[in-house]
């Protein structure tokens, strides 16, 4: 199964010409008039990836399959909401297709998930910034396997609290000021869904039985990490961000298990505001 590169690249061109359309003059003033009042600085990001992605759920099948994975993000960053603390928030949704060995069966998987952080900044000067606090992660979605009659998706919901690092370095290259930006984000506890070994979803929603579907997770049960890279590079009034996004997720709990990672290269748009 190829990659369709050709149509990802129309998407991205077509992508940044509509979000870079509606920046004009009038953000030019309101950037000027901000940097005067030195109000709170939101930075609003919009960026699209595709990449490479592996999934093995036990619950739909013992082995590995490997493809490809597309996803879509929205960020939300205000760097001064109040003396110490910032706020971030992602809203992300993202689908992955792959394939068995035998390249004969094929996982379908989608998921959405809202990401809130409160990092309180511990070095804020104006070419590094080092930043860390707690978050909470909301995850739902679905793996579905071509191949199985009977329980053909797996379903995934998790609410995780977690700990956040952000670090911000800016430098010049030339004339023009680069941002290089990288985030690692942990949880740490929570729930999730996580039925029995052998449970089908019929017994569960049809017939109510839905005693032992949702488990606390920790450490021992779950590990899921996720590393972000970036790079912003100022086009007029803007910054055009390139990136990596890596996600490992696993969890083993109830006799079954489930392992999502994927790497993924990213592009989209920054714009900086100035509020009160």
């Amino acid at each position: 199964m190829s990659f369709p590169i050709r149509k990802l690249l129309r998407c991205l061109g077509c992508f940044l010409i509509i979000i870079t359309f509606p920046y004009g003059s009038l953000l030019q003033a309101q950037d000027e008039t901000g940097r005067a009042q030195n109000l709170r600085v939101l930075q609003e990001a919009t960026s699209i990836g595709a990449g490479f992605s592996q999934v093995k759920d036990t619950y739909l099948s013992p082995f590995d399959y490997t493809g490809w994975g597309l996803r879509i993000l929205d960020e939300r960053l205000t760097l001064r909401y109040s003396k110490h603390f910032s706020v971030q928030q992602i809203l992300s949704a993202d689908i992955s297709s792959t394939e068995n060995p035998a390249e004969n069966v094929n996982d379908f998987g989608a998921f959405v998930d809202y990401f809130r952080a409160y990092p309180y900044r511990f070095i804020d000067g104006p070419a590094f910034k080092l930043l860390g606090g707690p978050f909470a992660h909301l995850l739902g979605g679905f793996l579905y396997n071509t191949r199985n009659g009977n329980n053909p998706l797996s379903a995934k919901v998790d609410l995780d609290l977690g700990a956040s690092l952000l670090l911000f370095y800016t430098f010049r290259l030339g004339r023009l000021p680069l941002t290089l930006r990288y985030q690692a984000d942990l949880p740490v506890g929570g729930i999730f869904f996580a039925p029995p070994y052998g449970a089908s979803y019929y017994e569960m929603f049809n017939e109510g039985n839905v005693s032992d579907i949702v488990s606390l997770n920790s450490f021992h049960n779950k590990f899921a990490l996720k590393n972000t890279l970036t790079l912003d590079i100022p086009i007029r009034h803007a910054a055009l961000r390139i990136g990596i996004l890596s996600s490992y997720y696993r969890t083993n709990a109830k006799e079954l298990q489930t392992r999502i990672f994927s790497n993924t290269f990213t592009i989209g748009w920054v714009k900086e505001f100035y509020i009160k």
